[in-house]
């Protein structure tokens, strides 16, 4: 269901009623935002595992019809503003642990999540290590600084080989952070998530999912 977070950004969350949540998951959508995609995956994600799930929206308040409006308006984005509504957010969950996960762009702000002390783990689909050079502002940290910061979360990042927004040398560079790098060998950008691209990989995707879910198992926090 649709809720408004403090600040005024729209979230979908959705906790199982059947039984307590193990944990709990801020999702961070990719520069789609939230969208029938997200909601699917909030209820998959909660469903499936038994954790309690809450997505927030990556641009509140604005209207961006195309996906160029998008990528034009991450410069204009704060990490304050992300994530802290990443923070209000997991106090909807109502259970703890909270991890954090993101797609895409939403992986990127996972990685910058690690470091900012409210998440016991992380998980990256194919976020961006660095802030892309068109994308670079006041507002945005760097990625690999927060993984790489005393006391982060333990880090998670799922990677294709033939990925150009993760580089083999920035994927080293996070590796010797101390994140846990796990990478598929012919996998382009957004393989995992959303089964209408056509860089998705079921196989891959599957055994992505089976890797995340060991490595968020509350038991392991």
């Amino acid at each position: 269901m649709r809720i408004v977070l403090p600040s005024g950004t729209p979230a979908e969350l959705f906790v199982p009623e059947d039984v307590p949540p193990t944990r709990g998951v801020v999702l961070f959508p990719d520069i789609g935002g939230l969208r029938p995609l997200f909601d699917e995956l909030v209820q998959w994600l909660a469903t499936e595992n038994g954790w309690a799930v809450i997505a927030p929206e990556p641009f509140p308040g604005q209207e961006l019809p195309t996906i160029e409006d998008r990528f034009a308006a991450i410069p204009g984005l704060d990490d304050h503003d992300v994530l802290g509504d990443a923070v209000a957010a997991a106090a909807h969950l109502g259970v703890e642990p909270v991890a954090v996960m993101g797609f895409c762009m939403g992986g990127m702000y996972a990685l910058k999540a690690a470091g900012n002390g409210r998440f016991d783990k992380a998980v990256a689909f194919y976020g961006m290590i660095t802030v892309p050079a068109d994308w670079k502002s006041p507002g945005h940290g760097e990625p690999l600084d927060a993984v790489a910061a005393e006391g982060a979360s333990p880090v998670l990042a799922i990677v294709g080989t033939e990925d150009g927004y993760t580089p083999a040398h920035e994927l080293e560079l996070l590796e010797a952070a101390g994140a846990t790098v796990v990478r598929y060998d012919g996998a382009e950008h957004g393989f995992v998530h959303d089964a209408s691209r056509p860089s998705h990989r079921k196989e891959d995707a599957a055994d992505a999912w089976q890797r995340v879910t060991v490595f968020l198992d509350p038991s392991d926090s």
